[in-house]
């Protein structure tokens, strides 16, 4: 991944921008690239700032409201599998592509699936 623009440039390129160069004169101005230059603008458009937007973050579990349904599902079905359990949740109207976000909601929730040993 690229790094981002520095806060000087970015605001010297929206200045460039706001005084009467285009986006294209301005990023050769500054040695950028267009799409760089149009970022800062864009942004300075929307929010009234050329200061880069947050970046990742946390995010809620996407299961989480439904762990009463995956803990019920486990204890009445011992041997219930990870698609079974993506068919369940289908049926309630939850539509889960990859079977490793069941998992990784069972795992959250410190449970297990699958055969007893």
């Amino acid at each position: 991944m690229a790094a981002s623009l520095s806060g000087d440039l970015r605001g010297r390129t929206v200045a460039a921008v706001e005084g009467g160069s285009s986006i294209r004169q301005a990023a050769a101005r500054f040695a950028v690239s267009p799409s760089a230059a149009v970022k800062p603008v864009r942004r300075v458009r929307e929010t009234g700032s050329a200061a880069p937007g947050r970046v990742g973050g946390h995010r809620d579990p996407v299961l989480g409201p439904h762990e009463a349904f995956l803990r019920f599902l486990l204890a009445v079905r011992r041997g219930v599998t990870l698609r079974e359990m993506r068919a369940g949740l289908r049926l309630r109207g939850v539509e889960v592509a990859a079977l490793s976000t069941v998992h990784r909601a069972l795992v959250r929730m410190g449970l297990r699936h699958g055969k007893s040993r």
